[in-house]
């Protein structure tokens, strides 16, 4: 019994000294939150309902989380600045017309910014996407930040020819900087997915940064092309205690989603199955 004792003592006091690491080595990193669509319509785990993103929001804003924006972490980091304290930073991809109708009300609620990577071959084009009177709105406010997702949300992994991706990530650079007037600085990746030669072609473009999805913590890291960001998932099962999970706990998700991709990659999904993430 004593020898049982003693080593779940030192199982403990390991794993508590392994989690301690974990949240040290993020200290300087800043949650970037990833969001789709905001409605009461669809169902599926890109979508919350109005009253889940309220929640959430009102949630960020009562606990004194400091909203703030890619230019502005960069800009920290770059100059060795201090941050504020508990800084979040909100994006959304795609632009769908949720955007304009359910989720800027709410921002402009809070007084909150966000930044809305928009694919822009849909604007104008799609009646579920925003227009560029209403991005042009959006982005006059101060509450909203248009970026790139690219031109018409392909694949980069999937697109052998790099002039082709260089016609993704710049072309939509220049359709936003024309039809906004304003400096377009970020890009995130369609479905989160990159490759080496995309970070060198949104370097050469002029985006100051590029976004994943891993849902780990943004790190001050020299790389700027892949900064990491958290999916907020909707659906009936994503609670709001699942967003603060998702948000608090974060350096410990993230190492256990890689291994769970791995596990689905080497041809292990049903093991991948019972891990579960919030």
């Amino acid at each position: 019994m004593r020898r049982l004792f003693i080593f779940l003592l030192i199982l403990v006091s390991a794993l508590g000294s392994f989690l301690t690491w974990l949240f040290l080595r993020e200290k300087d990193s800043v949650p970037i939150l990833s969001y789709h669509q905001v409605n009461d319509i669809d169902q599926n785990s890109y979508t919350l309902t109005v009253e889940q993103f309220d929640a959430q929001m009102k949630y960020l804003y009562e606990s004194g989380y400091n909203v703030i924006t890619p230019n502005e972490l960069l800009d920290a980091w770059e100059s060795n600045s201090p941050l504020p304290d508990n800084p979040v930073i909100i994006t959304f991809d795609d632009a769908h017309i949720d955007i304009y109708k359910n989720v800027f009300p709410i921002l402009q609620k809070y007084r909150m910014r966000a930044t809305f990577f928009v694919v822009t071959d849909y604007v104008n084009l799609y009646p579920n996407y925003i227009t560029w009177d209403q991005a042009r709105e959006m982005q006059a406010s101060g509450w909203a930040d248009i970026e790139s997702h690219t031109l018409n949300h392909k694949i980069l992994t999937e697109i052998s020819s790099r002039d082709k991706v260089w016609d993704q990530l710049y072309g939509s650079k220049q359709a936003i900087e024309w039809y906004l007037k304003k400096p377009v600085n970020f890009i995130a990746y369609p479905a989160g997915k990159y490759t080496v030669e995309a970070e060198k072609i949104s370097k050469e473009a002029g985006y100051r940064a590029g976004f994943i999805a891993d849902y780990g913590l943004a790190q001050k890291d020299p790389n700027r092309y892949v900064l990491t960001r958290i999916p907020i998932l909707g659906a009936n099962s994503h609670t709001l205690f699942r967003f603060k999970l998702r948000l608090k706990f974060s350096p410990i998700f993230a190492p256990i989603h890689r291994f769970k991709e791995k596990l689905i990659r080497d041809g292990n999904p049903e093991v991948a199955e019972l891990i579960w993430i919030p």
